[in-house]
C-alpha cells in the first residue's frame, strides 16, 4: 500500500468512530514492515479516560496477529486539521517502533504533513529506560554515593 492509500485507509476509519461527545473523529491506519495494514477508529466513552484512540485501536489489532514492526502510521480527522497522536498515542507507538516511524498527518487537500516518532516523542520511556532507572535504585540501596 503506498502513501496515498495509507492516508485513504486513515480516512475510511473515520466512518466507524464512536464520538458521540466531541464529535471529533479520528482514523488510523498503521502498517507494518511486511506491508500488512491495520486500521483503527476513536472510540470514545462517557468516562473520557476509558475512551480508546485510533493509532491505539489500529496497533492493539496489529499485534494481537503477531506484529511487532511498523514502517508507517497515516493519522486523520474528520476536519482534516493535521492531527498528530497524542502523548499516550505516541508513547503506545514506541513501544513498538523505532524513532524512525514516519508519522503521516493528514492536512486536507492532498496535503500532508510527516513527522518521524522520534521528532513527536524525543526521550521516550522505553525498557532501557526503565532498566537504568531500576540499576540507579540498586546502587543508591546498596549506598553508592553516586547512584543519588
Amino acid at each position: 500500500m503506498d502513501d496515498d492509500e495509507l492516508i485513504a485507509a486513515a480516512r475510511d476509519a473515520l466512518a466507524a468512530a464512536h464520538v458521540p461527545y466531541s464529535e471529533y473523529r479520528v482514523g488510523a491506519a498503521l502498517r507494518t514492515a511486511d506491508g500488512t495494514v491495520y486500521t483503527g477508529c476513536n472510540i470514545e466513552n462517557a468516562n473520557y479516560s476509558n475512551s480508546l484512540h485510533a493509532e491505539e485501536v489500529a496497533m492493539a489489532e496489529a499485534v494481537k496477529n503477531g506484529h511487532r514492526e511498523f514502517d508507517r502510521i497515516a493519522v486523520s480527522s474528520g476536519v482534516r486539521d493535521g492531527v498528530t497522536p497524542c502523548g499516550m498515542c505516541r508513547q503506545t507507538l514506541a513501544e513498538f517502533a523505532a524513532d524512525d516511524l514516519v508519522v503521516a498527518c493528514d492536512e486536507g487537500d492532498d496535503a500532508v504533513t510527516e513527522y518521524t516518532l522520534g521528532e513527536l516523542l524525543p526521550n521516550t520511556i522505553s525498557e532501557g529506560t526503565l532498566d537504568d532507572a531500576a540499576a540507579t535504585a540498586a546502587d543508591a540501596a546498596d549506598g553508592d554515593p553516586e547512584a543519588n
